[in-house]
């Protein structure tokens, strides 16, 4: 009866009584009027605890966090900024920032109260708020997502929300951020793994939007680098709110650690569930190498736990930092002495009363916050030099709310299209137009900052690499590489050689493959390795007598033996000169070589004779030497490759055999123009200009001669190396260098071939007593066919064999010639002689002539 009783006492009090008509006491809430107002969202309070006794269950603000008061002063700070400038003359900026407590339903709350939809507890409706026109938060990723949902249209504008997910325009039209997407942290991550050689690493994430994608994102990127994920935990969203769901949790991850090989353990999630997991790695003694994500990279109170320096070393990713200007300034002498105090402001002195100026011997440097936990609930607390605070402003989610106002007000000004003077149109406009100016803000500052959007709403901006120095008394933050979206990783070279031969420390043999899920029918540690290199295609090792050491083996010259006891170095693998492909490619080389210099001998002999001389004469002795040349490059690219075989073998082949169809061509050009005779005049004229043996060949391979000059000025073939773990071999082979270079060789000799043929093909209808024509477009047409097959085989072909398919592609390209234009000219001048005299070419062009009507002149 008595419990009864004194519910309906407080029931009735709560609906009688009236709230004062001021913003300013609703806790949680500040408001400042303006033309234009901006909304904001801080988790001052980081969680909610609920209090199940009550009924209904009352949720309160709990782990109160000076930081993020700090990040709330800071958007203050800047919109007093901007309306002491000039950049809205005439226009103030007002603001509406709610503390979310770092609960999604509060957040939501705020939303729709800023959107006038609700009214605030505690806010009469005697104040009429100004319709928010952007809003400015939250911090976390999952809260972002909610808030960005519900505001359709008018822009939020996030300063620590990192999820990959709100980049989607589909789903998130208004939002934007002035801190980088997780998909370029998680990049980033990927690389600094990759370059610090470590080849397992384990990942934590959580059940919430940020942790897990993010996790979900890294182990792709570590995927994508062939780096081995020894395990993934993601912890429940609940994680540091359920006591007995915590601790299994944590037993169960702490247990995994302990027993993972891992050289590296990244923690993907937010700074509440890190500290638990810390405090846990502190007490369990595990030493370890970690990587922060972006939440906690610079967590001052982390950084400041007892015997931190014990959990071992860590590497965080933070957004490029900067100060922001004068705020230093305004938390010492300004803001608590402000007339226009805010509840904020109340709150953080209720928490942390200010010492006397008596009592006030400190340095800065050497102060602390005292811990709101062990506070007493009354009076009796420490007071605080306000001095101490100075230590707390962050350089990137401080700057990064610094930045978001400076679009605001730069989209402002556009909008509005202010000068220094006034603004021409006043503030009423609708916010989708305020969303489209913002969207398109391009300027820099304090210039210092550049800031822009691309087409997701993202930043252009790059993460700080940061390592925790644990080696001073104070522990501090140092900055050890920088990464930029599409653009290397750049890390200091200390600790590139640091991590290059480290040897990793195992409790048992089999940790040195736990990365890899062993499916029941493995049975030996050689057939796991064997699976695990297919697999994985990463280093080698071997594993000391003591059992307890896995030491990389050379990534490129070794790999471990069966017994994994030893470093064996691999074998070198190339297209040997003893290999059957070989032989029958060096057969037809020599065979193509020695009937070339009999065709040559044969043609010196008979050089005087009219077969020689519709040959082109003295040409047929330049183009024989260079198909020499031709087959004298196949043995180039045989054996094992060189520098010099691989920098001389494809340029060399491109230019002789350009020669060799230049050749053809001049000769085709030479015949065509003395017989035809129904050509134009203009024509006619320009070809015999042009019909100039010496000058077309010159000319032709002059151009060629350049293509391959260019190409081994600027990207030269050269040797390579690849290594294959999996056959503990080393590939030798040539890579082209430019492949576009290589493209227009290829192209080049296909476009005389090209012009041979369509010469060749017109020629037919010419007296041609030797076929030459018809010999020359079979000649050509062999050719373009074999380098059409040859591109994509030469593609999808790897290894020792791929050099094997260029020299048989050189080969029969050398063979169309030598067969289709100079073997049916050596069969006459052995076995037709009568038809090498000038009687019987006479003969055979007055009758090609007279069956055409037309009357010959004898010489």
């Amino acid at each position: 009866t008595m419990w009864v009783l004194l519910l309906l006492i407080v029931s009735v009090t709560s609906i009688f009584s009236e709230p004062s008509c001021s913003v300013n006491n609703n806790p949680g809430h500040i408001y400042a009027p303006g033309d234009v107002v901006v909304g904001g969202l801080f988790p001052i309070y980081l969680q909610m605890k609920t209090n199940e006794i009550t009924i209904p269950p009352q949720k309160t603000c709990i782990d109160y966090n000076v930081q993020m008061f700090l990040r709330s002063q800071v958007m203050i700070y800047a919109i007093q900024e901007i309306n002491r400038s000039q950049m809205l003359p005439n226009v103030s900026v007002g603001y509406e920032i709610y503390d979310t407590c770092g609960d999604v339903t509060n957040a939501i709350r705020a939303t729709l109260s800023m959107m006038g939809d609700i009214q605030v507890q505690g806010v009469k409706p005697c104040v009429t708020k100004p319709h928010v026109k952007v809003v400015i938060g939250e911090r976390d990723s999952e809260t972002s997502i909610v808030v960005a949902r519900l505001l359709a249209l008018p822009s939020v504008i996030s300063y620590s929300s990192t999820s990959e997910l709100l980049s989607r325009k589909s789903k998130f039209p208004s939002f934007l951020r002035t801190v980088s997407s997780d998909e370029h942290q998680t990049m980033a991550i990927a690389e600094l793994v990759r370059h610090l050689t470590w080849e397992s690493v384990g990942v934590i994430g959580s059940d919430d939007e940020y942790g897990k994608y993010g996790a979900e994102m890294l182990i792709d990127h570590f995927n994508d680098r062939k780096l081995c994920v020894d395990f993934k935990e993601i912890l429940s969203a609940n994680f540091s709110l359920n006591g007995t769901r915590t601790r299994t949790e944590l037993a169960n991850l702490m247990s995994k650690i302990r027993n993972s090989s891992a050289e590296a353990i990244v923690i993907f999630t937010d700074q509440l569930k890190v500290g638990i997991i810390l405090e846990e790695v502190l007490r369990m003694g595990i030493s370890r190498i970690w990587i922060a994500c972006d939440t906690w990279s610079t967590h001052k109170e982390f950084s400041k736990m007892p015997d931190i320096q014990k959990v071992g070393r860590v590497f965080g990713f933070i957004p490029k930092r900067n100060k922001v200007p004068g705020f230093h300034d305004y938390i010492r002498d300004s803001m608590f002495h402000s007339k226009a105090h805010n509840s904020f402001i109340d709150e953080f002195m209720c928490h942390y009363p200010p010492c006397p100026d008596s009592l006030v011997d400190e340095s800065v440097l050497n102060c602390t916050l005292p811990d709101t936990k062990s506070q007493p609930e009354g009076g009796g607390r420490t007071c605080l030099d306000r001095r101490c605070l100075l230590k707390y402003i962050d350089e990137d989610e401080s700057y990064y709310i610094y930045l978001a106002v400076k679009v605001v007000a730069q989209g402002l000004r556009s909008l509005l299209n202010c000068n220094n003077v006034r603004c021409k149109r006043n503030a009423s406009f609708a916010v989708w137009e305020l969303l489209e100016e913002l969207k398109r803000v391009n300027f820099t500052v304090d210039n210092t900052t550049h800031i822009a959007f691309d087409e997701n709403g993202d930043p252009t901006t790059g993460y700080d690499i940061v390592e925790w120095d644990m080696s001073v008394s104070e522990n501090r933050i140092i900055t050890v590489g920088e990464y930029r979206p599409n653009e290397p990783i750049r890390i200091r070279e200390h600790l590139i050689r640091e991590f290059e031969n480290v040897t990793v420390s195992l409790p048992i043999l089999n940790q040195c493959f736990k990365c890899y899920s062993k499916p029941s029918h493995l049975k030996s540690a050689s057939l796991q390795v064997h699976d695990y290199y297919h697999k994985y295609n990463i280093l080698s090792y071997l594993v000391q007598p003591s059992g307890e050491k896995c030491v990389a083996c050379h990534p490129q010259n070794e790999y471990t033996s069966s017994g994994m006891d030893r470093c064996l170095m691999k074998t070198i693998e190339y297209l040997e000169w003893t290999d059957a492909f070989t032989t029958v490619l060096v057969s037809f080389e020599v065979l193509g070589i020695v009937v070339t210099l009999l065709v040559a001998i044969l043609f010196a002999v008979d050089r005087r004779t009219p077969i020689v001389k519709a040959t082109g004469g003295y040409l047929s002795f330049l183009e024989l030497l260079s198909l020499l040349a031709c087959f004298c490059c196949i043995s180039m690219f045989l054996g094992k490759p060189t520098k010099t075989t691989c920098l001389v073998g494809l340029p060399l082949f491109g230019m002789v055999f350009t020669v060799c169809v230049s050749c053809i061509l001049a000769n085709l050009l030479q015949i065509f123009v003395g017989f035809t005779f129904n050509l134009r005049v203009t024509v006619g004229d320009t070809l015999k200009r042009f019909n100039r043996p010496i000058a077309v060949v010159t000319c032709c391979s002059a151009v060629q001669v350049a293509v391959c000059v260019l190409w081994l000025t600027y990207a030269p073939p050269f040797i390579v190396k690849s290594s294959r773990f999996d056959e503990a071999t080393i590939l030798l082979g040539c890579n082209k260098g430019s492949n576009t270079l290589f493209g227009a060789m290829l192209a080049y000799i296909s476009l005389l071939a090209v012009v041979c043929f369509l010469f060749a093909f017109k020629g037919k209808q010419l007296p041609d007593l030797y076929k030459n024509a018809s010999f020359v477009s079979i000649s050509m047409m062999i050719f373009l066919v074999v380098w059409i097959v040859f591109i994509p085989v030469y593609i999808n072909m790897s290894g020792k064999y791929q050099q094997a398919i260029v020299a048989a592609a050189i080969l029969v390209s050398n063979y169309s010639i030598l067969c289709c234009h100079f073997a049916p000219k050596c069969y006459i001048m052995l076995f037709r002689k009568e038809l090498n005299n000038e009687n019987a070419i006479i003969n055979y062009i007055r009758k090609h002539y007279e069956q055409k009507g037309m009357a010959v002149v004898n010489k």
